[in-house]
């Protein structure tokens, strides 16, 4: 009899969801449910023990500064990465020696510079020698990629904290291709396409999927008048890290001490009607214009991540918990798409059905690839980057394009580079905006269109919207956790 009781107690500890107990520091086994917070979908299952969860304890940004122009156009890459490096430390109080890993999404600079650059930033921000620091490349979504990477390692159990950033200067590295290009590209459509500029394949999903210019100039006005009207009820502030730095006068090379804590391209006075006036870059008949794509910028953040225990006992508050990440390829040629393909994938991974998702961090890379991923995924436009974009959260307006005339190589660099750190700022802003909405919002999600023909996608979930068992919910006539599994 005594050893079925323990066969018995075996099974239910494997039947069990949530195996875990904080205060005894064991994997103690009781059945119990609450309700989930999911809904009816409650597919969404916790593929770990509750506190083994991968956490955001802290996710900071610099102002988004118009390049070459703008507030950070005389400031090094490397002073743009370690405010945000030091302010994950320093608003935590974490010793900077116990973290594992520090990874930094970014594109343009030649790798081996850039990767010297972030360490030295790291140095900079009061990181000892012990602590390592590498760079990764996924184009657009690199810092996405930094924050995936940094949260993969964690769950592996290669380390226990560390720090996924994000950092681009395209004052200082603007695009360019390195010697010559292999003539064998010319036998391959796809790779061909791989070449083409991203406002022609702005141009090609417009074209391809009926996306008309009304609504791309109404799009990106809309995105002006949300980040116009987050920034000035202060809605930023808890993101963004002031910078000090300088600003040199071009004619007299004298410099003015500055400090940048406001994203500099937001117009809130942009109207369809302006925008109307400005004519097509990349094709003559065509729908894409400096009005309705993102600009090229310069910034940087960095998102602090742990193991749930860790944080829980060092007493810090938890932003949010990461759930799952996608990337996927899709036709070079209109790489604007990749949103829709993968933010359901993301989504499925993590459980859940995309009416459970409250907000989206979609990039505005450009109106054409943003319009056609929230029909396509048919959103609800009052979940969408309710604080703005990248159209508005650095694309500049007024008397330097209001004739139309923006350089094809500016607008070229727009949706391959500006979601470096705008992957890194989606986090951020997604995260801050979850916690201020409490429960009424559970679940958000960044995504990001890929220079070449790629998506990227990641789900969270906010801090304090999850227990131990937050995946089961009570049902009445079953113990089964899920309407699916019925």
């Amino acid at each position: 009899m005594e050893k079925a009781i323990n066969r018995q107690q075996v099974l239910l500890q494997h039947l069990n969801p949530s195996a875990s107990s904080f205060s005894s520091h064991q994997n103690n086994s009781a059945l119990s449910a609450s309700a989930c917070l999911a809904g009816d979908s409650a597919a969404y299952q916790r593929t770990n023990v509750f506190v083994d969860d991968v956490v955001i304890v802290a996710a900071y940004r610099t102002a988004l500064c118009k390049s070459k122009r703008g507030g950070f156009k005389d400031t090094y890459p490397d002073d743009l990465l370690a405010p945000v490096l030091r302010a994950v430390i320093e608003k935590t109080n974490l010793n900077p020696s116990e973290v594992g890993d520090i990874v930094v999404g970014t594109v343009l600079a030649p790798g081996s510079q850039r990767a010297s650059e972030c360490r030295m930033a790291a140095f900079y921000a009061g990181f000892p020698e012990t602590v390592p620091v590498r760079t990764v490349n996924r184009q657009c979504s690199s810092g996405l990629q930094a924050v995936a990477d940094v949260a993969a390692a964690i769950k592996a159990g290669f380390y226990e904290i560390g720090i996924g950033a994000g950092l681009e200067s395209m004052t200082t590295n603007p695009m360019a291709w390195e010697g010559s290009v292999n003539p064998r590209v010319k036998q391959m459509e796809q790779a061909q396409n791989c070449l083409l500029p991203m406002g022609i394949t702005s141009e090609n999903v417009a074209h391809r999927f009926g996306v008309t210019r009304q609504e791309q100039d109404q799009a990106a006005v809309e995105s002006h008048r949300k980040a116009a009207a987050a920034t000035a009820s202060g809605k930023f502030k808890d993101e963004i890290v002031p910078v000090a730095t300088k600003i040199v006068d071009p004619k007299t090379g004298d410099e003015k001490p500055v400090t940048i804590s406001i994203d500099d391209g937001i117009r809130a006075n942009t109207s369809v009607s302006d925008l109307g006036k400005l004519k097509p870059v990349f094709k003559k008949n065509g729908t894409t214009t400096a009005g309705n794509s993102s600009q090229v910028s310069d910034g940087a953040g960095a998102v602090l991540l742990m193991k749930r225990s860790v944080a829980m006992r060092k007493g810090l508050p938890i932003l949010g918990v990461f759930r799952t990440f996608a990337a996927v390829g899709v036709d070079p040629a209109i790489m604007g798409v990749g949103p829709a393909v993968a933010i359901p994938a993301a989504v499925k991974s993590a459980g859940l059905e995309l009416h459970d998702v409250d907000l989206f961090e979609i990039n505005e890379a450009f109106a054409s690839q943003f319009i056609y991923c929230q029909k396509k995924l048919e959103l609800d436009p009052q979940k969408i980057n309710v604080n703005g974009g990248a159209m508005a959260i650095g694309h500049p307006l007024g008397a330097t394009v209001a004739d139309g005339n923006l350089c094809q190589d500016d607008l070229l660099v727009d949706a391959l580079l500006h979601d470096i750190q705008e992957s890194a700022r989606c986090v951020a802003t997604l995260l801050h905006e979850m916690k201020r909405r409490g429960k009424d919002c559970r679940f958000g999600v960044v995504s990001m269109c890929i220079g070449t023909g790629m998506g990227a996608a990641a789900v969270f979930e906010r801090g304090d919207g999850v227990d131990e068992l937050c995946n089961a919910r009570k049902v009445e006539t079953n113990s089964l956790l899920s309407k699916d599994a019925r």
